[in-house]
């Protein structure tokens, strides 16, 4: 008959909590990796997140005098408008497309004393043009804060008869890396010499224009993918030799 004593009792719990001990251990590199796989960095934000507006939607961009329906404080009112945006001007060559940060010069729709810090010419009109053709002019959002656009041709006249809107740029997700340091071709306004059909060509934009599409760096594998390779290799090893020194010592014991 077999009787139990204590210090075999005491072995068998010893051994219990041996063998715990190194399954807790070989449970261990597979947590790791699951809370290192967390701190990988987030993907860059989606093409779909950025907009394309076009302004005056079917209207387009001209002002109250040629074109009575339009109203582009109404067309601007529930739209959010962020960085990496694109605005879609609609027009001909008889209108012009001028963006400001300075509101002077949006109140005046002029832009004759206007700084180049501040005021961009996209497009300008040509009055001495008998036959309008349309224009398309793709502007892109680059700046955070208020916005003012208007054309300034024939005196102002166009910007007092309703061609001009104001817009609030929220940061958003910020602006694509193709827009962070555009290059100074990118954002040249249009800006032809009246009657000089060569100075420069119409800004025109395909049928499947869209936004530039983000482009992520090359990213290296992340430091805590090699800790977490490493921790899962270790953590094995060690398992098994506990395991096997464990063994050892029963059988030989």
């Amino acid at each position: 008959m077999y009787h139990c004593t204590a210090s075999g009792g005491l072995r068998t719990v010893s051994i219990f909590f041996f063998f715990c001990f190194c399954f807790s251990i070989c449970l261990l590199p597979s947590f790791s990796g699951s809370v290192t796989a967390t701190t990988a960095p987030a993907p860059a934000p989606a093409a779909s997140e950025y907009k394309n507006y076009t302004v005056g939607d079917s209207l387009g961009w001209y002002d109250t005098l040629e074109n009575p329906k339009v109203d582009y404080q109404k067309w601007v009112a529930g739209k959010n408008f962020s960085l990496g945006d694109f605005l879609i001007f609609n027009s001909d060559n008889n209108h012009s497309i001028i963006q400001t940060y300075n509101f002077t010069t949006y109140k005046n729709c002029d832009y004759d004393n206007a700084s180049d810090n501040d005021t961009v010419q996209w497009a300008s009109a040509d009055p001495s043009s008998t036959s309008p053709h349309p224009i398309s002019v793709a502007v892109p959002l680059l700046k955070v804060g208020m916005t003012y656009f208007f054309s300034s041709d024939y005196d102002g006249e166009q910007c007092k008869n309703g061609q001009h809107f104001k817009i609030n740029v929220k940061y958003g997700h910020g602006l694509p890396p193709s827009l962070k340091n555009p290059s100074n071709e990118a954002l040249a306004p249009n800006n032809p010499v009246p009657g000089d059909d060569d100075a420069a060509p119409d800004t025109l934009v395909p049928s499947n224009f869209d936004n530039p599409q983000t482009v992520s760096d090359n990213a290296e594998p992340s430091e805590s993918v090699t800790l977490s390779a490493f921790s899962y290799l270790f953590g094995v090893k060690l398992c098994w030799t506990l395991i096997l020194l464990g063994v050892y010592g029963i059988v030989f014991n």
